[in-house]
């Protein structure tokens, strides 16, 4: 059976993708991110300790501070985008609310069905979330728009 069948990238695959992702453009990603995230994280715990909210609710408000913090430093920062703010920001909040969906699954699976910690549970949506949002921020928000 092909790699394909079992849902594993072929090799092709697999070297398009790492040919996709841009080693110092994806560490200035990960570097804003963290920042993002810090505003993420701070919500979040803010929300869960002190307001008393379930986790799956509080990351969601989380998710949003950190997507603003995110969309104004990546379009500064990571791809230096020459575009106008309407459609790159439209673009930017399709890519962070698909992300918010992702982010709120991984949450509770991991916190309600697996019953981890909300902030280990965190972390795994963190990681899952943001290979995903930076491709698609990569390819469709902050695309290179060729002037041939």
């Amino acid at each position: 059976m092909s790699g394909d069948r079992l849902g594993a990238p072929s090799p092709g695959r697999a070297a398009r993708l790492a040919q996709a992702i841009r080693p110092r453009q994806f560490l200035a990603y990960l570097g804003v991110g963290l920042v993002g995230t810090g505003g993420h994280y701070l919500t979040l715990v803010a929300l869960v300790r002190w307001a008393r909210l379930d986790p799956v609710v509080a990351t969601t408000c989380g998710f949003a501070v950190g997507a603003i913090i995110n969309y104004f430093a990546n379009y500064h920062l990571t791809f230096r985008s020459r575009q106008g703010h309407a459609g790159t920001m439209a673009r930017f909040f399709v890519i962070a609310l698909a992300g918010m969906g992702v982010n709120a699954g991984v949450m509770a699976v991991c916190h309600r069905g697996l019953g981890l910690h909300y902030l280990l549970s965190q972390v795994a949506a963190t990681g899952t979330v943001v290979v995903l949002t930076y491709l698609g921020n990569r390819f469709w928000t902050f695309r290179e728009v060729r002037h041939d």
